[in-house]
């Protein structure tokens, strides 16, 4: 099984933003959400126009059958309120091209994470690594395991810490300091 990472470093995640903003503007909105909300994939791939007009997003995790309240940051809302404005209250934000309103799927949000892993030579990227950028990020920021832990919803904060690669970094900042 590979493990998929988080994109860890900052300004390649602005050269990615600034890369979809140009050429794709259905996969940067993809990408924005998944980076700056922590939700799976599965979620975003069922968000409608009408689920983000406001400062929040509002939904029913698809996995957990939970609730869940998401506040949106300035840049992931202004680029909302200008992909959408166009579009009618209940299309799919990450709409097929296949279809009359379906999302794409889980495959093909793959596929797109795997083109951008290729355009800037990203390793082990895959759908879930955008909720793991969110965390990785989160807690780097915050330093706030409790409250990563309970926005991903996860049992226990070592399972949060590996998820997002922060026990693997550690591993790695150990193995190369050794000296023998």
């Amino acid at each position: 099984m590979n493990l998929v990472q988080p994109i860890r470093d900052k300004e390649l995640i602005k050269e990615i933003k600034n890369y979809l903003q140009e050429t794709n503007p259905r996969n940067y909105i993809l990408f924005l959400l998944g980076i700056n909300t922590g939700l799976r994939i599965s979620d975003i791939l069922n968000l409608r126009v009408r689920d983000v007009e406001g400062w929040d997003i509002y939904l029913r995790e698809k996995k957990t059958k939970k609730i869940r309240e998401v506040k949106m940051p300035k840049e992931l809302k202004k680029a909302l309120r200008e992909y959408i404005k166009d579009k009618h209250k209940n299309e799919y934000l990450i709409k097929s091209r296949i279809g009359k309103n379906k999302p794409i799927t889980r495959g093909m949000a793959y596929v797109i994470l795997n083109q951008i892993a290729d355009e800037f030579g990203l390793e082990r990227i895959g759908t879930h690594s955008l909720r793991k950028t969110y965390g990785y990020h989160f807690y780097n920021q915050f330093k706030d395991v409790a409250t990563l832990q309970q926005m991903l919803n996860h049992t226990d904060p070592k399972e949060t810490l590996r998820y997002i690669g922060i026990t693997q970094d550690t591993l790695n900042d150990y193995q190369r300091k050794l000296q023998i």
